[in-house]
């Protein structure tokens, strides 16, 4: 064997090496990600996408945008309320005969769980925000003991509701099929928002476990603050 295909031989050798610990360090990483953080999503099939907080990637990532709606004490509800806040929102309607009484029901478990917590509040969306005024807000808020800027219930202008709704937090898991703003909404998604906009968990607010399991994941969340 000659000195050229030596050297060949050990050039394959250490960049065949350097592979494998650059994928055993990249599996690392990620493996420490999925236990230390939770995932990251920013679109509508809910791909977790695995970040370092505080990393130049999570500032770029995608952040639900500032909004201006109107609350069941008649306050505006923007970003600026959850500034610093984790919060957990859904979309509702006031007058539903289902599934929106027991998606109220796991709010107020919610409520209840973090009721003592400043950091953690809740936020439901009418998706009939002409019929759900703030009135009829405050009225639907007295009859399910929801706790004044707790647990926040706004109303205002529709194709902002379903615009948030559609293509910010990515409520529908109807894929692949284009919805219009005639298009009614309804989805019993929670969702998971950490202090930075950003989407942290999706979960099916009409399942207990499924809530226990968002109950989790907002104490991982808190400690996640904590590194």
């Amino acid at each position: 064997m000659t000195n050229y295909s030596l050297v060949f031989i050990g050039l394959l050798l250490f960049f065949t090496n350097c592979k494998r610990e650059i994928k055993k360090e990249t599996a690392a990483l990620e493996a420490m990600n999925r236990v230390e953080y939770l995932p990251y999503y920013n679109e509508e099939s809910f791909t977790p996408r695995w970040l370092r907080p505080n990393s130049e990637e999570e500032q770029a990532f995608h952040k639900i945008p500032n909004f201006k709606l109107v609350n069941q004490l008649g306050d505006t509800v923007s970003q600026k309320t959850f500034e610093n806040k984790i919060y957990i929102t859904n979309f509702f309607f006031t007058t539903c005969p289902g599934i929106c009484l027991k998606m109220t029901g796991n709010m107020n478990l919610l409520q209840e769980e973090f009721k003592g917590d400043d950091a953690i509040l809740l936020l439901s969306h009418s998706v009939t925000p002409t019929i759900d005024s703030v009135q009829v807000l405050n009225t639907y808020a007295e009859k399910n003991g929801i706790i004044a800027n707790k647990w926040h219930l706004v109303t205002g202008d529709r194709q902002e509701i379903y615009n948030l709704a559609r293509n910010e937090y990515f409520v529908e898991n109807d894929l692949g099929i284009p919805k219009n703003d005639n298009d009614f909404l309804h989805t019993e998604n929670f969702l998971l928002i950490d202090r930075n906009s950003h989407i942290r968990g999706i979960y099916n607010g009409l399942n207990r476990a499924s809530v226990s399991q968002l109950i989790t994941d907002v104490n991982t969340l808190k400690s996640e603050y904590l590194k």
